[in-house]
């Protein structure tokens, strides 16, 4: 619940060296963000799992996270975080729209879970900085409308097995000793 997000952003600020601007704990220790991957592919099980889950009265709208390894490569760090930070909003938000929607208790429990771990890494990523300036609100990403629950979990484990890992892979060539 609180707890578990508290401990992952205490994770992650742990691991800030002095000097930088952003933490190296995701982005040096792989097993971290493998440890993240595991995650959202279990939360994706799990809700897939739950009995009798019915379709979203009200669809959602959920970032497409799909990408092209050569485009994403010739971006910058700074492209490549505002990318991820708008789809990290558009899905929390997709999150927050479904929580209000799903009375099941295994699905409502899941989405909970989801937002919490979407929620902290919209957290972690916002420390992050550069020196163009901060991000801005409202930004709008590609994105399509889904009514299956299961969709939003699939957008989850999507963004943070691919966006996320290389965008930390990629920080990791620059920020680890």
């Amino acid at each position: 619940m609180e707890l578990n997000r508290l401990l992952l952003l205490t994770s992650f600020l742990l691991h800030v060296k002095e000097g930088h601007a952003r933490p190296i704990g995701p982005v040096c220790d792989k097993r971290l963000i493998q440890k993240y991957i595991g995650e959202a592919k279990d939360m994706e099980k799990r809700v897939s799992e739950c009995q009798a889950l019915p379709a979203l009265s009200c669809p959602v709208v959920l970032p497409l996270v799909d990408f092209n390894m050569r485009q994403w490569k010739s971006k910058s760090d700074e492209i490549k975080w505002r990318e991820i930070l708008c789809n990290l909003v558009l899905l929390v938000g997709a999150v927050t729209e479904a929580q209000g929607q799903v009375s099941q208790e295994c699905g409502a429990g899941q989405l909970s879970q989801l937002y919490r771990h979407a929620n902290s890494f919209l957290l972690l990523l916002q420390t992050f900085g550069w020196e163009e300036g901060p991000w801005e609100p409202g930004c709008s990403p590609r994105s399509i409308e889904q009514t299956e629950v299961t969709e939003i979990f699939l957008t989850y484990r999507q963004l943070v097995q691919g966006k996320l890992r290389f965008f930390f892979h990629n920080l990791a060539k620059d920020s680890c000793d």
